[in-house]
């Protein structure tokens, strides 16, 4: 496990929210890879101590994506939504995750 280099309180902020959709079940079932909502400043190394920390799972490897936010109309005023960052965290052969029974 890789959490020594990072403070803890930092590391249980860091994952925002699993994401569950059509698109993640087909990759957690291809690739044996979970997708989390993540802070916008959080670096790979900071996720996969964050997963390894949280899940008690062996991480493989970490993918970034940076999604900008969408342009969007309320009522008269036109707003943004919020940038996200996504990563995509492969797990190593034989490691799961289940979110259905846990509490987060």
């Amino acid at each position: 496990m890789s959490t020594a280099k990072f403070n803890e309180g930092r590391l249980a902020q860091v994952l925002v929210a699993p994401i569950v959709s059509e698109k993640a079940t087909m990759i957690a079932e291809k690739r044996n890879q979970v997708l989390f909502k993540v802070l916008r400043d959080a670096t790979k190394p900071e996720i996969k101590a964050a997963v390894e920390l949280m899940f008690k799972v062996e991480v493989e490897s970490v993918q970034t994506v940076t999604q900008k936010g969408k342009t969007k109309k309320f009522g008269r005023s036109i707003g943004r939504r919020d940038h996200v960052k996504k990563a995509y965290v492969a797990l190593k052969p034989g490691q799961e995750l289940n979110f259905s029974g846990e509490a987060a």
